[in-house]
Formats: C-alpha cells, sequence, structure tokens
C-alpha cells in the first residue's frame, strides 16, 4: 500500500491527499579505480620532463646536493694526488704506497656489510654523514704522518685504511639516502643527477689537483687540507638533515616485491662483477693499450678520460629517463650488450694502425660511455625497486662488495690480459659481460 499523509484539516472521509515523491536522484558516477603506479621515472614523462630543480629536490634538495658537490670535489683533489704524497712528501717509494693504497681499498671493504646492517637499521643521513666523518679523519691523518713518531708507511697505510672505508660505503649510504627521499616516480632520475653531480665534482677536483700538484709537496700538503676541510663541510651539510627510514607496515593493497634474500649473494650481485672492470677500463686498460701497443700520445687517454666526463654529465639524466619506458632488468642486461660491442670495436679500432686506431678509439669510447650510462642508470635502480626497505642496507651493501671487489682486482687482470695481446684483452671482456647480461635477463628480479 502507497504510504499515507496525516490529514491537516479535513474529515476522515475526504480523499487522501496526493502523495509526491521526489525525483529519484542519478545514480553516481562510478569512481575509477586508482592507476597502478608507474615505474621509475614514467610517471615524470606523464606531467612532462621534471626540471633540474625537481630533480634535485628528489634527490635530497640543495643542502644535499651541496654536500655532494664539496664532497667530490675532495674526492676528485684526492684521487690524483695520494701516491704523489706518499712518494714525494713522505718518501715511501712508488711501490710501498702503492701496496699501502691498496690494502686500504680492500680492508675498507669489511665495513661495507656493516654499514648495510646500519642501513638496515633506519640509518640515512646519519650512515652518509660518517663515512664523510671518517675521510675527514683519514685526510688529517696523512697530514699529521709528519709530525707522528712512528714509521711514516703505518700513517699513510692508517690513511689508506680510513680513506677506503669511506668511499667503499659512502655508495650503499647515498643511494639509501636517495631512495628514502625521492617519490618513486622520480627516483631513477634523482639517483642519476646525484650521479651527474659527483661526476662534475670529481671533474673540478682532478682540475684543482692537476694544479696543486705543480707546486710540489707544499702544494700537495694544501691539497690535502682542502680536501679534509671539503669532507668537514659536506658531513655537517649531511648530519643536519636527520634524515631515517620511515616503514609502514605492509599492507594488502601494496604491490608486492619479490623477497631479496638476506645476507645472500644473488646472481645480480655476482654478475655486477665483470660489469664493474667496465670503470677500469677507461682509467687502466685503455691507457695501457694505447700506448703500449698502438703508440699513440698520453694526450689521446686524457683526451678520452674527459670526453667520457663531459658526456656522462652532460647526458645521463636525459638517457635515465628515455630508458625509464623499458624495465631496468632488460636496461641493465642491455647495457652489457653495449659494452661487450664497445670492447670488440676497440680491439678492431686496434687493428688500423696509425694515427686512425687512436681516433678509432676515441670514436668508439662514445659506444663504450653509453653502455657505461645505461649500466649506472639501471643497476642501483633495479636493486633499490625490487628489495624490501628493511632489506635495502644489506642489498646494497652486497652489491657494493662485488663492486669493490672487481675495481680492486681488475687493474692486475687487466694488465695481465694485455700482456698476452689486445685479442685475450678485448676477448675476455667482451665474453664474460655477454655472459652476465645473459644471466641478468634470465635469472635477476623484474620490476
Amino acid at each position: 500500500m502507497p504510504p499515507t499523509q496525516p490529514a491537516t484539516g479535513g474529515s476522515a472521509s475526504a480523499p487522501p491527499a496526493p502523495t509526491h515523491r521526489p525525483p529519484t536522484p542519478p545514480a553516481p558516477a562510478p569512481v575509477p579505480a586508482p592507476a597502478a603506479p608507474q615505474r621509475g621515472t614514467a610517471a615524470a614523462r606523464a606531467g612532462g620532463r621534471p626540471r633540474l630543480s625537481a630533480l634535485i629536490g628528489a634527490s635530497g634538495g640543495p643542502r644535499y646536493a651541496v654536500a655532494l658537490v664539496i664532497d667530490s670535489l675532495g674526492s676528485g683533489m684526492l684521487r690524483p694526488f695520494l701516491l704523489l704524497y706518499g712518494v714525494q712528501v713522505l718518501h715511501l717509494g712508488l711501490a710501498r704506497s702503492g701496496t699501502a693504497m691498496s690494502l686500504g681499498m680492500l680492508a675498507g671493504l669489511a665495513a661495507v656489510p656493516l654499514w648495510g646492517r646500519w642501513i638496515d637499521r633506519g640509518a640515512r643521513s646519519a650512515a652518509v654523514g660518517a663515512t664523510m666523518l671518517i675521510r675527514v679523519l683519514g685526510a688529517l691523518t696523512l697530514l699529521l704522518v709528519p709530525a707522528l713518531n712512528g714509521p711514516p708507511l703505518w700513517g699513510f697505510t692508517a690513511t689508506a685504511l680510513l680513506l677506503g672505508i669511506g668511499n667503499q660505503c659512502l655508495p650503499p649510504a647515498h643511494a639509501a639516502v636517495v631512495a628514502t627521499l625521492a617519490e618513486a616516480r622520480y627516483r631513477d632520475a634523482a639517483l642519476a643527477t646525484a650521479r651527474s653531480l659527483r661526476n662534475a665534482g670529481l671533474g673540478a677536483g682532478a682540475l684543482i689537483a692537476m694544479a696543486g700538484t705543480a707546486g710540489g709537496p707544499g702544494g700537495l700538503r694544501m691539497l690535502a687540507a682542502g680536501t679534509a676541510l671539503g669532507y668537514a663541510v659536506a658531513s655537517v651539510l649531511v648530519l643536519s638533515m636527520r634524515v631515517r627510514a620511515r616503514t609502514a607496515p605492509p599492507t594488502t593493497s601494496a604491490p608486492r616485491r619479490r623477497s631479496r634474500p638476506r645476507g645472500r649473494l644473488t646472481v645480480l650481485d655476482v654478475a655486477n662483477l665483470p660489469y664493474a672492470f667496465c670503470f677500469n677500463v677507461l682509467e687502466v686498460a685503455l691507457p695501457a693499450f694505447l700506448v703500449t701497443r698502438l703508440h699513440a700520445a698520453p694526450g689521446w687517454s686524457a683526451g678520452i678520460f674527459v670526453g667520457n666526463t663531459v658526456l656522462v654529465v652532460a647526458t645521463q639524466i636525459a638517457a635515465v629517463m628515455w630508458m625509464s619506458r623499458y624495465a631496468r632488468r632488460s636496461t641493465l642486461a642491455a647495457s652489457g650488450v653495449v659494452l661487450a660491442a664497445s670492447y670488440l670495436a676497440f680491439w678492431a679500432a686496434g687493428s688500423l694502425g696509425g694515427w686512425g686506431a687512436a681516433a678509432g678509439v676515441a670514436a668508439v669510447s662514445v659506444l663504450y660511455t653509453a653502455g657505461e650510462i645505461g649500466y649506472t642508470g639501471s643497476a642501483t635502480a633495479l636493486i633499490v625497486a625490487t628489495t624490501a626497505p628493511d632489506r635495502l642496507g644489506s642489498a646494497l651493501a652486497r652489491f657494493q662488495l662485488s663492486s669493490g671487489i672487481g675495481l680492486a682486482a681488475s687493474p692486475a687482470v687487466l694488465t695481465a690480459l694485455l700482456t698476452r695481446g689486445p685479442g685475450p684483452l678485448w676477448a675476455s671482456l667482451a665474453a664474460t659481460t655477454l655472459l652476465s647480461a645473459a644471466a641478468i635477463r634470465r635469472w635477476a628480479p623484474t620490476d
């Protein structure tokens, strides 16, 4: 029966008042389902390419960017003159100075797992600042070695150890800071921006070191003092940020990540070893190949190194944003193929002979740089994207261990291969890098 309304004045026999039904409201429009999170910097493309200021903000902000530049300036000044400091100021000789530096780099790797566990417990800016403070102690120790009563070799070895700890532990700590502060859509580009800032600082520091080394022992002491001051300023800037990881309990709506085993080597860690050799290809293998096999002037090596640095600084961010349309695992595997192709091309260019061989090697270095950018732009980003926050430190530490071992072993391996001829050098590098690329494409976690 239709509902009746109470009478308002008539008799009970009066016909009922008409019933007025309010108009039925229209059905609400369906709410669209939230879009799936976009990978890497793909979301940035949806709203246009982000500006450099936005990427600097995503990678830690202006304060962190200034700290990275100052830190890399100090590192750029330190790398070229540390060996000369041991020879010219401390009079240790070339062999003992080089051995002490190698031992310091290798011993510094032992601290990397400790840093990884510290990062897993939430440390971020404190972990980065601590690496800078340790290097402050290393630079000060270098300055104080002449005033100590002990043998200079022990003081120089302690310096190399402190610098090795700081240098080896900085990459995982820095990557964890950027991963914590940057939005997912900007994370890959933010990591690339930080690398570009550091590469620019390293190049500028190397130019300063070139001028400082011309001043003899006094100039070397000034460089050591400037390095210590730069590390100190950078550490103060980073520690003032007070960033820690904010981990939230997992929810059913959160996307699931493939779990990376804690404390165990993964395919990516092992496959990274041949990839890591690429850095010393530029600094060790190519100069030796040009001078000893092609009999080219040393200026060719310097020019290739400068060109590589300029290309990396100028194109890295744009390249990483372009690569973001592809899966990071595929990009990392493809970069291995590009690196392997460049190694074979170096071998082929060397067969030209004369001036054309050196020019050919310089031209192929552009292809090599493209592979290097692809490698550095996707490897760390893949680890960050496929690792739970509470395991990020351990995963980054394992990857840094494989990179550090590769950097430490590659000079001896590369020079030993080159003594047997260009074929064993370039063919071995190409074969192992291709095998690693295939393993990454087949078994590495996907994002």
